[in-house]
């Protein structure tokens, strides 16, 4: 078997880690959703890309009321991506490779549809299956209003009142109940899925929404004065993750945290050396493309992190956030849920510019890199037509928010097939928009000024010279919109976001740039390289 990419225990400090959303990936039985044989097939597409490791957004049974975010079996496959033994043989396949595995926990919620929450309803109020969850009774003289005054994460209350009177908390929607995790079966069952993962192979566990699952008992209302917080950030959550941390230091296995709280000494608690190994980082993915607000995201994150030893993560995109290249083609450049609208207008060519920068300035910096499915393809956001959005954020909002199913519309492989490649039949589960097919992977493997070329270049460099990865940073003197630094071992980067052209320091070899240097060997505008002294 070959060897990982990154040898040794501390693999995941300097690992790139390539996202895949699983429904959109590839489509292997041809029935419009992807699968686990379509991503098996993939595989050397991913290896040729050179990752290090494979994040799986759930892939468990669900109804998928929330984009498979609301789990029904953590033990089993859903049928419609294939079965258990599918997921070992693609964990053991990826191996080969050289490519780890890693799967996604969802903690704070479980479907509506879980043999728990079943169980819950049908015993009814005051039974002890309730309290796996958080049930109460209403308020009003007759429990008509809702238990408090929270709000949902995906807008509105985070209560639904049954027949027999008594509410019941979902932080998201209303298919995904919260879990009681003062409840020693909650922690329990948690931790014997971790287990069962780790024993199944996977080199890691993501934690999804890491700093919610605690609540106060009381429930009580927020309200301005009141800390601590009665769900978010809560110290309890510390002994849960510290329990966490000893089934995965028996499998030699690793954790990341989606972890959102603006206090970087709260932020970084999570990641001492006896709880999560490294946390998703959202200063840097909603950093708008100005030089002074990169700059800072990179010292805070740098800062954040050094008290703990933690490396630091670099994202520019996921599953719920507007993909990179039509962000970065925007009039505000930056990301914020509340922020976003239908119709705003984009510079697809000037996205690119700035995605393609954005990709060398990502792996160049101190730590893993997370890569979410197409971005290596330079994927814009898709418009989906209103009747076949899926995203509850968008039904949620009153039709406001556009969701997040534009940036996951099925994957373009092959330009010449039948929808681009992707492997449907008949229409995939969300659909892809005119001109899909010139993104195709097959395209830009032949052209050697593409997307994918470059980020097959970059990640080939990263994994062979020396200098990236884990380690230090140094800035380097440059004038204003430039940001310029020093890693290890005689390596530069140097990012132009000023409008004139930049010279670049003294060096002795281009190893890679974003975009070519003009005829003078200057660095044109929203252009990115890296030398070598």
């Amino acid at each position: 078997m070959e060897g990982s990419r990154h040898s040794g225990d501390d693999w995941w400090r300097s690992a790139v880690i390539y996202q895949v959303y699983v429904r959109s990936f590839a489509d292997g039985d041809g029935d419009g959703t992807g699968d686990l044989a379509g991503v098996r097939a993939r595989l050397p597409h991913l290896a040729e890309l050179g990752v290090d490791a494979l994040w799986f957004t759930p892939w468990y049974v669900s109804p998928l009321a929330d984009g498979g975010y609301d789990v029904a079996d953590y033990r089993a496959i859903d049928p419609a991506f294939g079965t258990l033994a599918e997921a070992e043989k693609l964990i053991a396949e990826a191996q080969d490779l050289g490519i780890r595995t890693i799967v996604d926990i969802v903690p704070n919620h479980v479907s509506d549809q879980h043999p728990w929450f079943r169980a819950a309803l049908a015993a009814g109020p005051g039974s002890p299956e309730r309290r796996l969850f958080h049930f109460r009774p209403g308020r009003g003289a007759h429990g008509e209003l809702p238990p408090n005054n929270w709000a949902s994460e995906f807008g509105g209350v985070p209560w639904t009142r049954l027949d027999d009177g008594d509410w019941y908390l979902h932080l998201f929607a209303a298919q995904q109940p919260d879990l009681n995790w003062a409840h020693p079966a909650v922690r329990q069952e948690h931790e014997d899925v971790l287990r069962f993962w780790f024993e199944r192979g996977v080199a890691g566990v993501r934690i999804d929404s890491a700093a919610l699952l605690a609540k106060d008992p009381e429930l009580p209302d927020i309200t301005p004065d009141r800390t601590p917080h009665p769900y978010l950030d809560r110290d309890e959550l510390h002994d849960i993750y510290r329990s966490w941390r000893a089934v995965a230091d028996a499998y030699d296995g690793i954790f990341v945290g989606e972890v959102w709280l603006p206090d970087s000494e709260r932020f970084a608690r999570y990641l001492r050396p006896d709880e999560l190994h490294t946390a998703f980082n959202f200063t840097f993915l909603t950093a708008p493309w100005d030089a002074a607000s990169l700059r800072t995201a990179i010292d805070n994150t740098l800062a954040e992190h050094a008290p703990v030893g933690a490396p630091a993560t670099w994202v520019l995109c996921n599953h719920d956030v507007t993909r990179t290249v039509t962000r970065y083609g925007r009039a505000d450049t930056g990301f914020a849920f509340a922020d976003k609208v239908f119709g705003t207008p984009t510079d697809l060519r000037l996205g690119t510019r700035r995605a393609r920068a954005a990709a060398l300035l990502s792996l160049a910096l101190p730590g893993a890199v997370y890569l979410y499915q197409g971005e290596e393809l330079g994927l814009p956001e898709a418009d989906i037509p209103l009747d076949r959005i899926q995203d509850p954020m968008h039904a949620r909002s009153g039709g406001t928010d556009p969701g997040r199913d534009g940036c996951r519309v099925p994957l373009p492989w092959a330009a010449g097939e039948p929808y681009a490649g992707f492997g449907s039949v008949g229409e995939p589960w969300l659909p892809q928009p005119p001109g899909w097919s010139t993104y195709a992977a097959d395209v830009q493997a032949a052209d050697p000024g593409s997307v994918l070329s470059l980020y097959r270049e970059a990640l080939r460099l990263r994994r062979t010279e020396t200098g990236f990865g884990d380690g230090a940073l140094h800035w380097l003197p440059s004038a204003e919109g430039i940001l310029a630094f020093a890693r290890p071992t005689g390596l530069t980067c140097v990012v132009n976001l000023s409008p004139e052209p930049a010279v670049l320091p003294h060096h002795r070899e281009v190893l890679l740039a974003s975009d070519p240097l003009d005829a003078e060997g200057r660095l044109p505008q929203d252009t990115a390289v890296w030398l070598r002294d």
